[in-house]
């Protein structure tokens, strides 16, 4: 016997809905990717700063000079030695949108040496030269 349609309400009815379980699976899939990935991808040079009674960074457009352990002078994050940095740092100022310079050095390192190159960047023409810490923990009694 066969059966034959005779009215719409026999009729398989086509939905004009779309399933979002799937995507919204990926979209937080991505998220958690990105979320463990971003500070990664933070570049710059792992140098152990002091601690000192120190408030946040104000610029983030500054250039940042590293000196880390083993003396070793850093642009931003390409190495230099001390006669390369001295012939660069007034190129790299002027590049700049801020006259700011971050300087972040390590704690073990010779104070004549982050002195030295202080000088210099404030002989460049910057018109700040802050030095970068880690807030300091106090206990308290």
């Amino acid at each position: 016997m066969k059966r034959r349609f005779t009215n719409d309400e026999d009729a398989v009815k086509v939905v004009a809905e779309i399933n979002v379980t799937s995507l919204v699976d990926v979209a937080f899939t991505l998220l958690i990717i990105f979320m463990i990935t971003a500070p990664i991808l933070q570049g710059g040079i792992e140098i152990e700063v002091p601690e000192a009674a120190a408030g946040p960074l104000s610029s983030s457009e500054a250039l940042i000079v590293s000196i880390d352990d083993d003396e070793q002078i850093y642009l931003d994050d390409v190495p230099v030695t001390y006669d390369e940095f001295d012939a660069s740092i007034d190129q790299m100022l002027e590049r700049q949108e801020s006259a700011d310079v971050f300087l972040k050095a390590d704690t073990d390192l010779r104070f004549g040496i982050a002195v030295r190159v202080m000088g210099r960047i404030h002989e460049a023409g910057a018109t700040a030269v802050n030095i970068i810490a880690n807030t300091e923990t106090r206990r308290r009694p």
